[in-house]
Parts: C-alpha cells; structure tokens; sequence
C-alpha cells in the first residue's frame, strides 16, 4: 500500500528534472503527506503532458451521486491495485486513457515486528525525485458545480528488498522508469502494454531507513524535515553473527 508519501523538492527542481512546467500554483516542500487528508499533490496527465498539476489524492469516480458518496469513495480510492484495475468499476474506466505520474522523493511503510510496527522511509539512490503510476479522472458535485479532479496511486506486489519492510501486506507503488514516463502518458496503448508496467521496481535500487514513531502521531504536525531523520531501534538490529 501506498497511504504516505514526500516530496521535499522546491518547484524549480521538480521542474528541471522532469521537463514540465507548473501551473500556476503555489507549491511547498511536502515532508509527510498523510492519504487521508485527501490533499492537492502534483501530478503530470495525459492531458497535460508537459504540466505540473496539483490533482486531490483520493479517486472519485464520475459515477458517484451525492458528497457525502465521495468522501466516503476517496478513503477507499487512494490506492488501486495493477491486478485488479482493468476489472474494478472505480478505476477501469480511467486505466486506458487517463494515466498520470504522481510525483514523489520517497514513500512511508511499516514493518510489523513482534506485535509492534516501526516506520521506515523508503527512497531512490541520491534521493531523486520518481515517478509512480496513476490514474485520474474528474467529477462534479452536482450541488455546488464543483469540479473535482482527483488520482489513486497504483501498487504491485512488493520486490524482495521492501518485503522485507512491508512485510505484512507485500506491496509497493508502481514505480515507472524515467525512460518511459513518456510511454506510460502515450494514449491508446495496448492492453498488455499497460500491464508491463506492473512488474515490482528492481532490487538493488531502492534504499530505506527506520524514522520515529513521531509520524503517526495525531498531537503534533509531522510535515516537517525531521520526520525523515535516521531513527534507531536496538530491538531491529540483529545480533552478530558467530562466524565474523
């Protein structure tokens, strides 16, 4: 699963790295983004190819009725599984034709240990800004007119390296190549074209460390750079081995 996530990047960063140019929006720094604030977070369309957007994190699909359907619908639509999305309702509309990059430096998970969990921070070499796949699609509050535009963040099971760390439930984000963000944002393409994308990331690329508790608390505002800190926990170290 895929609930927290950062970008910690200022927009001129975000705007070399990727070749896309914001629109005209206000942008700071993101050190933990909580899912269920269902916030404004960037993303590239397939629309938009060449802008920067900030869409609400949490799909809510054009068939919904009422507000109140939405809000419930968008805690269930920040994630859409890559096994299933060609087939659930929420999403299979929008998996053909209306795949975006959702932007990000790093994503949250925790590691289930002896009845207790422990947060980790997961991140690419460097700590370079990467892309996940998503899908978007827009909806219109039929009692104020408002158009909503909103993204779910698509997970495939684990690689071996975050398995390890994600170790109840197994999954990780849809991490697209910079190679083929261009591809992924290409319309009609095949079936099984998309689906190449849903193979886990690659071992031996991906770098994590364990951070405070601190995140989860409900007390005090986390989005800040020291929720990313390095965090010790003896109980997490293993003993040396006899043989060294």
């Amino acid at each position: 699963m895929c609930f927290h996530y950062s970008l910690t990047k200022e927009r001129a960063e975000i705007e070399i790295q990727l070749g896309a140019t914001w629109d005209d929006v206000e942008w700071t720094p993101v050190y933990h983004m909580d899912g269920f604030r269902f916030s404004l977070m960037p993303v590239i369309t397939q629309d938009a190819p060449t802008r920067i957007q900030l869409l609400n994190w949490g799909l809510i699909p054009q068939w919904v009725k009422t507000n109140d359907e939405a809000q419930k619908m968008r805690a269930q639509t920040l994630n859409a599984r890559s096994e299933t999305i060609f087939k659930k309702p929420s999403f299979r509309s929008s998996i053909s034709n209306s795949r975006c990059l959702v932007i990000m430096d790093g994503f949250f998970e925790w590691m289930d240990h002896n009845e207790s969990k422990y947060p980790h921070y997961i991140y690419l070499d460097k700590h370079e800004i990467f892309c996940v796949g998503g899908i978007y699609t827009s909806w219109v509050d039929k009692i104020t007119g408002e158009l909503i535009t909103s993204f779910s963040i698509l997970t495939t099971d684990a690689n071996t390296e975050l398995s390890k760390v994600h170790n109840t439930k197994k999954r990780m984000p849809v991490i697209i190549p910079p190679n083929q963000y261009k591809t992924w944002l290409t319309a009609n393409l095949p079936k099984e074209k998309i689906k190449s994308f849903f193979d886990p990331y690659p071992d031996g690329i991906i770098q994590y460390h364990t951070i405070s508790k601190f995140i989860s608390s409900k007390k005090y505002n986390t989005n800040v750079p020291e929720t990313l800190i390095p965090y010790e926990y003896p109980e997490l170290i293993p003993p040396p081995s006899l043989f060294e």
